[in-house]
């Protein structure tokens, strides 16, 4: 079955002329698939789009009603691998207007009966490694820390009050009709290997000059090397009327930014038949800058199948569509966002640049203009609201924050400006970059080399160049893989190998998007195999 995907997504590669086989992120595709295909407990996520039940209730504290866990992106590896991606659609195939499809949907795995959440007692543990998050970051660099075979049981912990891992980024596909939120979570210690000691607490506040950290329950672990990677907070409430707009089942207001929430936006995009439908972006820090964008050419590109918007005469259309953000540009580096902004205009999509929404009033979003005192509103009758995010309070109040509350460590090294035995990656960092899973691919490696040349009386070395990317969905069927380095200079897998220019969306990238990063990150990158652009690793 797998092998005949490949072969699909071979096929559509040559047709955009994209030789995927000679990209290192590739390349070994079909092998490891031959290894990692085994049947799972859960069933991989079918590509037709559909309506996603009602959301359950696990969720942050600041969510409505229920959230994701404070450390969102946690979990742990599956005993058994997840099938490798296939498709029972076509790939560009939009939600069907009339009804969503009945893709079956797996029931959440038993957690492993060999991995046992570690109790915790009054007296100080010691670990030669301390991870604070079980997510993108914290699993990945646990398990290449354990993979170098320098550590023996127990070595390491993991630090995590979750009980789930979302794979964050497929939330997009979830919105868009494509994804059922359900099979792209799993049990945060089924992730976490038997050899590191699992903590399933929250961290109250750390004391670097003594190396300890104390957990949420006032007990404490002793650590030689620290690191923190607890990700982002969503902060729903900063947006006054978001949270009771969101628990209204009757409301078009929706998020992909919540396990509780990421269903709901395609309900919305289906009831909409005529009006107003706003999209946003906040001012400041978020997870991925793209997806703000990437539900709207979704939701752009389902109601024009539908007819319900015309591209060409948007005027005249039903549905009318804005895009308001935060920031004056559509994207934050020029080459895509120039790319963005022609799509913008070419589709009739109203821009409301430096509009950062502040408020939900009803059916009126209250917007903040950038010299503090204006606002603006606007009525609408859909609205895809981005809330604001920034550093868990446990990092933001700590010694080891920056002026902004994020863990302030070197950008080329990611050990800490004051302690040096102290390392950070994933949202939670200063790292002045795009906070996504792609950068974590680039960062871990790197943070993991260094934290053992510390432990072996080395220095760091200066490796990490701010890589990061963004498949920006565009349509259904198409991506604009956007990858880039610190300054916003673009630093191209496939550009860099055949001369292909990424900003031009793409069938293939799309398929990398919808099908091979969902799969390659539950079989390789939590369990510290997976390096983006360099491919896997031993």
């Amino acid at each position: 079955m797998f092998s005949s995907r490949l072969t699909t997504v071979a096929h559509q590669a040559r047709r955009t002329g994209l030789a995927v086989h000679n990209a290192p992120m590739i390349r070994n595709f079909a092998a490891k698939a031959s290894v990692n295909s085994a049947p799972a407990g859960s069933a991989p996520a079918s590509s037709a789009p559909k309506g996603s039940a009602p959301a359950s209730s696990e969720s942050t504290s600041s969510a409505p009603k229920a959230s994701a866990p404070t450390n969102s992106a946690s979990s742990k590896a599956p005993t058994t691998a997840s099938p490798a991606p296939t498709a029972s659609a076509p790939a560009d195939a939009a939600p069907k207007p009339a009804a969503a499809a009945s893709a079956s949907k797996a029931s959440a795995p038993a957690s492993s009966a060999s991995k046992a959440s570690a109790p915790v007692t009054p007296v100080a543990r010691s670990h030669k490694v301390v991870v604070v998050g079980g997510g993108s970051a914290g699993l990945a660099i646990s398990h290449q820390l354990l993979r170098t075979g320098k550590f023996s049981q127990d070595d390491i912990a993991i630090i995590d009050p979750a009980a789930w891992h979302h794979y964050q980024p497929g939330w997009t596909l979830v919105g868009g009709g494509l994804k059922n939120k359900e099979d792209l979570k799993r049990p945060l210690d089924s992730l976490v290997d038997p050899q590191l000691k699992f903590y399933q607490q929250k961290v109250s506040t750390f004391t670097p000059e003594e190396n300890i950290v104390q957990l949420g329950n006032g007990d404490k672990l002793a650590y030689e090397q620290l690191v923190v990677a607890p990700g982002i907070n969503i902060d729903y409430g900063s947006i006054k009327g978001l949270p009771e707009a969101l628990a209204n089942p009757n409301s078009l207001v929706s998020t992909i930014y919540g396990y509780e929430t990421c269903d709901k936006v395609f309900k919305t995009i289906e009831k909409l038949e005529k009006g107003s439908a706003i999209f946003t972006q906040p001012a400041g820090a978020i997870k991925c800058a793209g997806a703000p964008q990437k539900v709207m050419w979704l939701a752009l590109d389902y109601w024009k199948r539908a007819g319900l918007y015309d591209p060409g005469n948007p005027s005249a259309s039903p549905i009318k569509i804005s895009f308001a953000t935060g920031i004056p540009a559509m994207f934050g580096v020029p080459k895509y966002s120039a790319k963005l902004e022609e799509l913008r205009k070419e589709r009739g999509v109203e821009g409301l640049f430096q509009h950062d929404l502040v408020a939900v009033d009803g059916n009126t979003a209250v917007f903040a203009r950038p010299d503090g005192k204006d606002q603006v509103t606007k009525p609408f009758d859909l609205l895809h609201v981005v809330p604001k995010m920034g550093p868990h309070a446990f990092v933001k109040n700590s010694p080891l924050a920056d002026a902004a509350g994020f863990v302030d460590v070197d950008q080329a090294t990611t050990r800490h400006t004051k302690y040096h035995n102290v390392w950070s990656s994933g949202d939670a960092s200063s790292l002045p970059t795009s906070k996504t899973a792609a950068a974590v691919t680039s960062q871990a490696p790197i943070l993991v080399n260094n934290l053992l040349r510390s432990m072996e009386g080395k220095e760091p070395e200066p490796k990490y160049d701010g890589y990061t990317s963004c498949p920006l969905t565009t349509e259904y069927g198409k991506v604009l893989l956007a990858e880039f380095k610190y300054g916003g200079v673009p630093k191209e897998t496939f550009g860099d190998l055949i001369g292909f220019d990424q900003a031009v969306p793409r069938r293939a990238f799309y398929h990398l998007k919808k099908d091979f990063f969902p799969w390659v990150y539950y079989n390789s990158m939590v369990k510290g195999t997976w390096a983006g652009p360099n491919g896997w690793m031993n």
